[in-house]
């Protein structure tokens, strides 16, 4: 009880929480745009036009090819520089919509920046993985299906991208698992989240192990629980003759 009573006061308990909190919303937010925008990628350079098909190697190139740290630097500090005064100043004042039922609070920049940055580089892996999930399925099954009469296109809806999906589903949970740890780096552009709520309670206790520790076990959780869903959804979405 000594080595962790200080922090087990409220006032730090809800700083943990608090940002604990922010690291899962973020965690969401940043997972459900990354498969969308991952999978678009992916669809665009399989049955898109050679020019597309340029633009989304060299998106997926430049971000799988840069560190996340410098990408979420471009976005709070660069791009903020390039955009008029007016709109870098209205980005960062405090703006709430009042819904009647409750208020709606738009984010800070910080968390607009650190959500577009991580949003970008898990939709580059994720764009990746479907590729390969792509790759996976046999080309007869592309045949048979344009022998039956579908277009390329249909055949592609319908026949190889959902086999596509259940061979790439486990590697695309392994970048949610990813994009959970690397909201910790959004702490170097102001957000506070669970590490930067971590580094505010070792900052006043001057207890570091037991800060971090409590930060490790909530991570620890998360991941753990999004691997457990993860693996269960797999499970179900096997072909019955597949499953153990």
């Amino acid at each position: 009880m000594s080595l962790f009573g200080d922090l087990l006061a409220p006032r730090y308990l809800v700083w943990l929480l608090q940002g604990f909190g922010i690291t899962l919303a973020l965690s969401a937010a940043v997972c459900l745009a990354g498969t969308v925008l991952g999978l678009a990628a992916c669809c665009l350079r399989e049955v898109g036009g050679p020019a597309a098909r340029r633009a989304v190697a060299g998106f997926i190139g430049l971000v799988r090819n840069t560190p996340l740290l410098v990408q979420l630097f471009v976005w709070y500090f660069a791009v903020a520089a390039l955009l008029p005064s007016g709109l870098t100043g209205w980005l960062n004042t405090p703006h709430t919509l009042d819904l009647g039922f409750g208020a709606l609070h738009w984010p800070a920049y910080e968390t607009l920046a650190g959500f577009v940055g991580l949003t970008l580089y898990a939709a580059a892996y994720i764009a990746e993985e479907g590729r390969a999930g792509i790759n996976g399925v046999r080309p007869a099954q592309r045949e048979a299906a344009l022998a039956l009469g579908l277009t390329p296109i249909q055949a592609f809806r319908h026949i190889v991208l959902p086999q596509a999906l259940r061979i790439a589903w486990l590697p695309i949970v392994g970048q949610y698992l990813n994009t959970i740890k690397n909201t910790s780096l959004t702490m170097t552009i102001g957000l506070a989240e669970l590490s930067y709520a971590s580094r505010q309670v070792e900052t006043e206790t001057f207890k570091t192990f037991q800060a971090f520790g409590i930060a490790t076990l909530l991570y620890i959780g998360a991941v753990a629980l999004v691997e457990a869903g993860g693996q269960a959804l797999a499970r179900r979405a096997a072909p019955a003759g597949s499953r153990a």
